[in-house]
This record gives structure tokens, sequence and C-alpha cells, in this order.
């Protein structure tokens, strides 16, 4: 580069003090040569310059100032574009794990901010997880969300399965997901723990005045005695009989619902003193296992639950058709007037306009207390919404994805499915030998599919050394283990679509990473994007 120092008013030095000028590009010193920055006739050592020419100097100068910007705002351009080369290099570029896996990844999209202990159980280079597509080698394989409320169009054909870091699945289509032979998966129980210890909350909060009575301090005695520390602490004193409230020990619980949560839920109101008294017309023996037997009183109608209790805590699923408003106005009239209602479930759960009403007509005293605002008691005091705070810890966040990745990873590996909301559950062990391959087909639950995929293979010469079919509502799962590798399994799993009706998607597994069959992205076929 070069620089004029001026020596009187008609002379001008012109001294060399590098051939290279430096630019900054993100924060990056790159050096370039400067060749161009001054026109020939000012490379010399020392220049005079005429009065009558410095008008016509300052011309050029200005045109050198532009030239230098046009070479500027191309190297520019050059490096960043160099920079995305670079970047789509090092994205298709697998990995290598620990253990020198260096070939293609199953490739996980994410959505929100996923726990990254819960990521940390994908193996580097065997897994690649990312929320940006661009930074993924392929297209995506499975998706993983908390909650974002994800839309058709954002699951791509290559997708064979969503998980939810989380027990709800509203904010997925499950329902079209379904009919696309895609499973979703939650975690149940993950969160189990955190929404317990909400609910003992909860149970405080309705009994003790302790919201109240903080909004009290802060907004009526403080400011009404101005400030000042001893008659602010006097008042504090003389005013907590506005606040009297009743002790939980010796009161009756009723938890609706006695799944993962409501089983805890169970547990902790009996630790705490409670009489419990559970309803759960479609108990599981896994569910019943967690129960504490004859110390809880098991009711057999939700009308027997809602008679004797004191308290009720709804831990069931929001079903339209089967639990939207199950505490209604039928409900509301057989329960005790001084019923506290605690609902970390779901919002529909409860009519709240019927609440609204024996509230007014003073049927009701009661306080509810929940998680999800309702349009007719956004002006009830004797509700206390909370933000959603059921799942919001540390640990439930680590614990719910932890066990999203380890679903997907058994359902991308095995075949395995658990935890599903709209597929039935299958535990498969990997393949038993080597040179084995596992065909697992989704289809339509239709009366003579199987016999035709079975009739198909056979056709074909393929022994079968397991086969399993299992079902749910209108999907069904197929899974076969084959004595031997098919020679062309792409082949064969167009002509299984073309010769057995309802077949939605196929996939092969072999060996996970180790060969052809095992390998992430290879063998998975759909119909519906046909």
């Amino acid at each position: 580069m070069y620089a004029l120092t001026s020596k009187s008013s008609t002379t001008v030095a012109v001294q060399r003090r590098s051939t290279r000028s430096c630019h900054k590009v993100q924060g990056k010193s790159l050096l370039v040569p400067a060749k161009k920055c001054l026109p020939a006739q000012l490379r010399s050592t020392s220049l005079a310059i005429k009065p009558r020419d410095q008008k016509r100097a300052a011309i050029k100068t200005h045109a050198v100032a532009a030239d230098m910007e046009d070479d500027e705002l191309e190297l520019l351009e050059k490096v960043l574009k160099l920079a995305k080369e670079r970047k789509t290099a090092a994205a298709s570029t697998p990995a290598t794990s620990a253990s020198g896996y260096d070939g293609p990844s199953f490739n996980i999209q994410t959505f929100n901010a996923i726990s990254s202990v819960g990521l940390k159980r994908f193996p580097g280079g065997k897994y690649c997880v990312s929320g940006d597509l661009e930074d993924l080698p392929g297209e995506p394989m499975s998706i993983m969300l908390r909650s974002h409320k994800l839309q058709e169009e954002e699951v791509a054909p290559t997708v064979r399965c969503i998980a939810r870091c989380g027990a709800g699945t509203n904010n997925i289509p499950v329902a079209r997901m379904t009919e696309l032979g895609i499973p979703v998966f939650n975690t149940p129980g993950a969160n189990a723990n955190a929404v317990k210890e909400l609910v003992v909350c909860g149970m405080l909060l309705a009994s003790r005045g302790i919201v109240e009575g903080a909004a009290h301090v802060k907004q009526n005695i403080y400011p009404e005695e101005e400030y000042d520390y001893a008659k602010s602490s006097a008042r504090i004193e003389k005013d907590k009989k506005m606040f009297v409230g009743q002790e939980i020990s010796g009161r009756t619980l009723g938890v609706i619902g006695l799944g993962h949560i409501g089983s805890r839920v169970v547990n902790a109101a009996l630790a705490l003193g409670m009489n419990v008294i559970g309803y759960d017309p479609v108990l599981s023996l896994e569910a019943a296992w967690r129960l504490p037997g004859d110390r809880m009183t098991r009711a057999n109608s939700l009308e027997e639950l809602m008679s004797k209790s004191d308290y009720i805590s709804l831990h069931v699923p929001y079903i339209k058709d089967a639990t939207h408003h199950l505490i209604n106005a039928e409900m509301l009239s057989i329960c005790k007037p001084n019923l506290h209602i605690l609902n970390f479930a779901r919002g529909e759960i409860v009519d709240g306009a019927a609440l609204k009403q024996f509230y007014d007509s003073g049927k009701l005293t009661g306080k509810y207390i929940s998680d999800f605002a309702d349009v007719d008691l956004m002006k009830e005091n004797r509700q206390i919404v909370l933000p959603h705070l059921g799942a919001s810890t540390g640990e439930a966040e680590e614990n719910s994805a932890a066990m999203a990745a380890d679903t997907i990873q058994a359902f991308l590996e095995t075949g395995t499915i658990r935890n599903s909301v709209n597929f039935p559950a299958v535990d498969l062990a990997p393949l038993p030998k080597a040179q084995m391959a596992r065909l697992c087909i989704v289809n339509n639950n239709a009366p003579g599919v199987l016999g035709q995929i079975t009739t198909f293979l056979g056709n074909k010469s393929i022994n079968i050394s397991q086969q399993l079919n299992v079902s749910r509502g209108n999907i069904a799962y197929t899974v076969i283990d084959m004595d031997k590798r098919p020679q062309n399994p792409g082949e064969l799993q167009d002509e299984l679509v073309s010769a057995c009706e309802g077949i939605i998607s196929s996939r092969f597994i072999g060996d996970p990473f180790d060969d052809e069959f095992g390998q992430p992205g290879t063998f998975f076929k759909v119909t519906w994007n046909q």
C-alpha cells in the first residue's frame, strides 16, 4: 500500500510501505495484492504536482478510490463463496466416531432447544443432530421436538419417526402422521417427578392463602405503610388473620388417572398424611404395580371419587370425545362445596363455564389451581393460574430428551416401537446372526394384507425365520426376519408394493452401521411420495 505525505503545497512524497493491503473479513485478516491501489504515474519515490494539475489529480484519486471499493466488494464475494463451499464440504464429510465409524449417519432434525444431556445419547459420527437442515449431511430421518407446532410440510418423505420430549402430543398432527406411516413417540414419566412436586405445591397454594398473602404484603402493606420497616412488620403480623387456611394432613385427595404422574402423586400424598382415593378405568398392569396397594382406595366410578374428595388432581390425557369437560356441571353438583381442583394435565378437561356458574352461585368455594388459562375464569379470584411449569425443570428436560433419544435409536436400529401414541408397541432384539435381514412394513390394518405379504415373499423363495404382525386402530406393523439377504432389496420393495395392497412404507434393517442393510439412509421406501 502507498501513503501520500505532503512536503509542500505543491509537492507530495509517495512512500512505499507495503506491496500488500490487509482486509478484515468476518474477523480474519486477509493479505491481498494492492497493485491497483494507485495508477502507474504515482508509483514513484517522490513526485511534484503542478497547481494546475491538482484538480485533475483529485479526479483521478476519486477514480482510484472507486476502483478500490469494487476490488474489495469482489474480494468479499469470493471469500463468502469460499466460506459457503467449505461449510458444504464439512457437512458432507462424515464425522468419525470414537469407534472409528466414518460412514453415513442417521440425521436427526430438531425443533426447539433440546437438552444437551439428551442429545449426547446419540453416538457421535453415527448420528448427526441439528436444528438447521443445512447442517445435516443429508435429508432428515427423524424429528425431535418439544413444544414446536409441527406442520405436515415440515415432515420430509425421508422421516421415519417423530419424538416429542414430553408427554403431550397436541402440537403434532398425529392422525396425519399415522396415515403417512410415521410413528409418533412421547416420553411418559420423564417429567413425572417434576409435575408431582408442582401438584404438592398446588395443594398448599389452595390451602394456605400463600399467593394472596404475598400479594397483600407487596400491593397493600408496603405502600400503605410507606415502606417503613417497623410499621410494615407490625402490619404483617396483624394481617395474618386474613389468610387462615387448613392443613392437608388428614384430608382426602382424589387422583383421576393413575399413570406415571398420578401414581407418584398418590405416594406423595400418602407420605403427607392424606387419605387417597384413585380412579382410572383403563389402568394398565404396569401402572398398577406402581400403586401402594391397600394404602389407597380405588373408586368404582368418577362420581364416587368426586363425592368423597377434598381435593382432586387430574392426570388424564385430553381426548376430544372422552375427557373433554370431564369435570363438568354434573360432576360439580355432587362434590363437596369446598372442593379444591388441581389441573396440571390439560385445560379442556375442566368446563370453565360450569365452574364459573358454581362460583357465582356460591355452591363452590374451593380454589382451582392450574397452569392453563380459561376464558370464563380470567376475572375469577378463586382460580390461581401459573405459567405452564409442569415439566420446566432442568432434570425433567434432561430426562425427556434422553428418553426420546433412546426411543429414536431403538426404532432406527432395530425397528423397536415403544412409547408411541399412534403405533402398536413392539420390542425387537437386534438380528441374531450376520447375513440376515429384517424387513419392517407399515401397512393398512385390513384383512388379507399379511397373507399377501407372506405369499409374495414365499414366491420369491425367501425363507422367513421370524414373523411378527401387530396393529393399532387402522395401522399395522409387520416385521419379517429373513435367513438371507435378498440380492436386490430395492427391487423387492418395489415389487412388494405392486403385489400387496395397503403398503404405506417399508424399510430393511441389517447390522447397524456395519453393512449395507444397516447403513443409515438405505432401503427405505414410502408409497405416498411416489
